[in-house]
């Protein structure tokens, strides 16, 4: 891909180092308020980074201090008034598409780094993102309430995966904020770090995928998503099929790889770290 096919620039910004693609919503002025023109541009650059050979984990973020403050009321609510039904659809189904059906189902590994302020809409693709590392003073709120509104999109659903209803319900019906600890012990994210070590430790991760069989991380990552709506039965065919596909279209041959090296080279032991690629 040639930098002049590159679509973003404007609303989100790109950065490539080694293997990640630092992916940031810019609109700063705004604590990154996300809008209707933020969603058409994030559409266009992750569908250009999953078939990007410099991009191998996605890392979704923000400039200044803000992962991101939500949906921007002004901007997109105020946008969509007076226009007809379809094209408010249209707004709503962009928005829709990259904060969870493409998030959620990406072909490459995504990690949200919670930078500082995360409120309302920016809880679902906060937690549609893979993994996620937050900053101990970044401030998360679901403050509708506080203005005479329920939180919007799917954001109680979004919530209900990865919190206990008690505490989803506690911070629903409040509107209270919390830092960063608070929400790594709430499962919004992996882990919560002092700021000036975010970057870094979010790099270290990315760079633990990095080392990963691509295919395999991937088939993983979406027997895992998609066995959790499924009873015993189905998830036991499901991932059984699965893992005869991942081996079918695996390029680098990895269970291959990891069974020699283990019981034919010696040189390999499960639990220790990865098998070697580079066989």
């Amino acid at each position: 891909m040639t930098k002049q096919q590159d679509p973003w620039g404007t609303d989100v910004l790109v950065d490539f180092e080694d293997g990640i693609a630092w992916v940031q919503i810019n609109r700063p002025d705004k604590r990154n308020a996300m809008s209707v023109g933020l969603a058409h541009e994030m559409n266009a650059t992750l569908d250009a980074l999953e078939i990007d050979d410099r991009a191998g984990v996605i890392v979704l973020t923000g400039v200044g201090e803000a992962f991101s403050s939500g949906m921007d009321l002004k901007d997109f609510f105020r946008a969509t008034d007076g226009v007809s039904d379809v094209e408010r659809m249209r707004a709503y189904r962009s928005t829709r598409a990259w904060q969870w059906r493409t998030l959620m189902h990406y072909a490459k590994p995504t990690i949200a780094m919670v930078n500082g302020w995360c409120f309302g809409g920016a809880f679902t693709p906060l937690i549609c993102c893979d993994l996620a590392i937050s900053s101990d003073d970044a401030v998360f709120g679901l403050s509708e309430i506080n203005w005479g509104i329920i939180p919007g999109g799917v954001v109680s659903k979004a919530i209900s995966t990865v919190m206990s209803d008690r505490k989803a319900m506690y911070y629903v019906m409040t509107g209270e904020k919390f830092d960063g600890k608070k929400a790594a012990e709430l499962n919004l994210v992996n882990e919560s770090v002092p700021a000036d070590q975010l970057r870094a430790r979010t790099t270290e991760l990315a760079k633990v995928l990095l080392e990963k069989n691509p295919t395999v991380l991937r088939q993983a990552r979406m027997g895992y998503k998609y066995a959790r709506y499924m009873d015993w039965e189905q998830a036991a065919e499901y991932l059984t099929a699965k893992g005869d596909q991942t081996t079918f279209v695996d390029p680098e041959k990895g269970r291959q790889q990891g069974l020699k090296q283990f019981l034919d080279d010696k040189t390999y032991r499960p639990g220790l770290g990865a098998y070697s690629r580079e066989s």
